[in-house]
């Protein structure tokens, strides 16, 4: 390296030959018969490498000499080591310091292992020195205007699911891909899958006395009352502070192959032609260096196509900025503009917030709707920046409790259901929970068809959240972060139960990806500019053409002309949307000439919401049913009679 120095001096300590390393990526590398170690430390700090031997529990000590120092970075390269057995930490200022850029975790191989809560443990820095074939395996680069995406929690996903593999594991995952397939999913969100402490473990503390003490029945002036054990809770989800650098062991089949069982993962993925995108969440006092140094060996070594950033005051525009993720999707809750000008030819940039969920949901459960804020979502693209709609995720109800239950039930959670937020926007429709009464159960159905239509028919990219397809409940629970039991994963025993709903989603996303205007990749400008005899876009009421839809008028024809899509000879499409109590007329703009509008989705409809045979309509208008979504589609007249 021109600019750099480094010196080529060798020297031995405790019978080991040891050189400057190379200060240019941090934590372990490997190159020949040399492993270098860089980490964080001044000058003056005593640094050691410890080094110990899983088999023969020998420890050894290397210690890093002053001059191997750049800045406040120390780097020291350790020839002959035997890495398959050895585990490591640092040992700065006599205080063990395990490395944050540690490709493996040793401590952790054991998912919720009980016997880490109840005596010291410790975890260490292992070696990830697995080799990979690769093959000929490229990111598929979907484009956004293609894009569906899926998002699970790998072990949620996968403990109930019934496959042959070891559940909640990589492995089980990859079994699940043909469905995700079939489904339509083209991009797959994983929540963390790094290296994180997913049980809580206290501080030893030697109490006071006036803790310490216990009373005694004689010190009582009444029986003391028993109280309820709370069970020991669980990071399920995984928002703590992690090992950003090492794959969860916990998650793998094989836990000391975990690195491998992930890339193979994501290499059938692609094979598939599916996307792989990770959530990470970095804390405030993550030191930027490190975010970058993380995001780039994702891309590097494992090959994720997208990175979901959560956590607030994060080198964004370096992220955006940087070479190496210029073809990574990178989702975040905004963009600076001037990152935005700055992106490249590959538009690699989301914008993933809760800014589509909440005025869907108020539409859908008849809370203050407000038609004008629910087309704007519709409708929402960015030039530059794509945008990701949810209804459901993680971190709420399920899209089948948003119409099951009225408030919050996160009782299970331990906190006195202060946790979570309240303001969900849900409709229980007369009965809090499960029903068995009949018209409850068709309500609650065609607000979902109407929420996966609404979902599937607007412009951005579209996310479901896993299990949402087939009813998936959390029994009322809107914040399952501790909920690792069948309350927080995906119940696989509706598979059946809903093959009807989940077939009517595969039929919907076929029909979003043949009529490919809907998700017009640029934003709709309202106008003919190409001279196409429509606008792009137009929205429609009781009388057609009126151009602006009024805020408490639950009603709306959106038509979006085929035209404008990349193959000019896709038919128009237009969508009627009614959510008045009432039955409502909305007009149909003149077809062009030799076509005529056939309704081809009708929510209304509970047994064939997706008509098999579509239905012409005449006279310029239709009536529209109650809480119903109507999708027509402009095709070449037929003689009747």
């Amino acid at each position: 390296m021109k600019n750099m120095k480094i010196r080529d001096t060798k020297k031995r300590t405790d019978n080991r030959r040891i050189r400057e390393g190379d200060y240019a990526k941090p934590g372990v590398t490997i190159q020949g018969e040399w492993t270098t170690f860089t980490f964080d430390a001044e000058k003056e700090d005593s640094c050691f490498v410890v080094l110990k031997d899983i088999q023969t529990e020998k420890e050894e000590k290397i210690a890093v000499p002053a001059e191997y120092c750049m800045g406040s970075v120390r780097s020291i390269a350790v020839a002959d080591l035997h890495l398959e057995h050895l585990i490591y930490d640092f040992k700065i200022n006599g205080k063990k310091v395990m490395d944050p850029c540690a490709h493996a975790i040793m401590g952790r191989q054991v998912w919720n292992d009980s016997s880490r809560s109840r005596q010291q443990y410790e975890v260490h820095g292992a070696f990830d020195v697995q080799e990979f074939d690769w093959g000929e395996d490229v990111c598929p680069e979907i484009p956004r205007e293609q894009m569906i995406m899926y998002k699970l929690h790998v072990r949620g996903f996968t403990m109930d699911s019934g496959t042959r593999s070891v559940p909640g594991t990589f492995r089980a995952l990859m079994n699940r891909i043909p469905y995700l397939k079939k489904l339509g999913v083209t991009t797959v969100e994983l929540m963390p899958v790094y290296e994180f402490e997913e049980i809580e473990l206290p501080k030893q503390q030697k109490l006071p006395e006036y803790i310490r003490w216990k009373e005694k029945q004689t010190d009582q002036i009444r029986p003391a009352e028993k109280i309820k054990k709370v069970p020991r809770k669980v990071n399920y989800w995984g928002y703590e502070p992690g090992n950003y650098f090492a794959v969860k062991a916990s998650y793998a089949a094989d836990p000391l192959h975990a690195s491998r069982e992930f890339r193979m993962l994501i290499r059938r993925l692609h094979e598939n032609g599916m996307e792989c995108v990770m959530e990470m969440y970095f804390p405030e006092k993550v030191n930027h260096n490190l975010i970058l140094e993380a995001l780039r060996y994702w891309v590097r070594e494992y090959h994720v196509d997208g990175i979901h950033l959560l956590g607030e005051h994060l080198p964004i525009t370096a992220i955006v900025q940087d070479g190496m993720l210029s073809r990574t999707k990178i989702f975040y809750v905004d963009f600076e503009e001037k990152a935005c000008a700055a992106s490249r030819k590959y538009p690699n940039l989301y914008i993933y917030k809760e800014e589509y969920q909440y005025p869907i949901r108020q539409v859908l459960n008849h809370i203050n709707g407000n038609m004008r804020d629910f087309a704007d979502q519709q409708r929402k693209q960015g030039a530059f920046l794509g945008y990701i709609n949810y209804i459901a995720s993680n971190n709420g109800f399920t899209l089948a409790d948003l119409f099951m239950y009225n408030d919050k039930h996160n009782e299970e959670n331990g906190e006195q259901n202060l946790d979570g937020s309240s303001w969900n926007f849900s409709n229980n429709y007369g009965v809090e929970g499960p029903t068995r009464k009949r018209y409850i159960d068709a309500l609650r159905k065609l607000n979902w068809r109407n929420a996966v239509l609404m979902l599937m028919l607007a412009q951005g990219v579209p996310l479901l959240w896993s299990g949402d397809e087939m009813g998936n409940s959390q029994n009322g629970n809107n914040n399952a972060y501790c909920q690792d039991n069948p309350t927080g994963w995906v119940n696989w025993k509706n598979e059946k139960s809903h093959r009807r709903q989940i077939e009517f989603l595969q039929q919907v996303i076929a029909f979003r990806k043949e009529h490919t205007v809907l998700s017009n990749p640029m934003p709709f400008q309202f106008s003919d500019y190409k001279s196409l005899g429509y606008p792009d876009l137009s929205y429609h009421g009781t009388s057609a053409w009126i151009l602006e839809p009024t805020p408490d008028h639950l009603c709306l024809g959106m038509l979006y002309c085929g035209a404008y899509a990349q193959n000019e000879k896709e038919p128009d499409v237009y969508v009627a949307y009614n959510f008045l109590a009432a039955a409502t007329e909305l007009a149909l703009p003149k077809p062009r000439k030799g076509k005529e509008w056939v309704v081809c989705i009708d929510s209304g409809e509970e047994d064939a919401a997706f008509l098999d045979a579509p239905k012409p309509v005449s006279g310029g208008k239709i009536i529209l049913r109650p809480q119903t979504i109507c999708v027509l589609e402009s095709r070449e007249m037929k003689k009747h009679g």
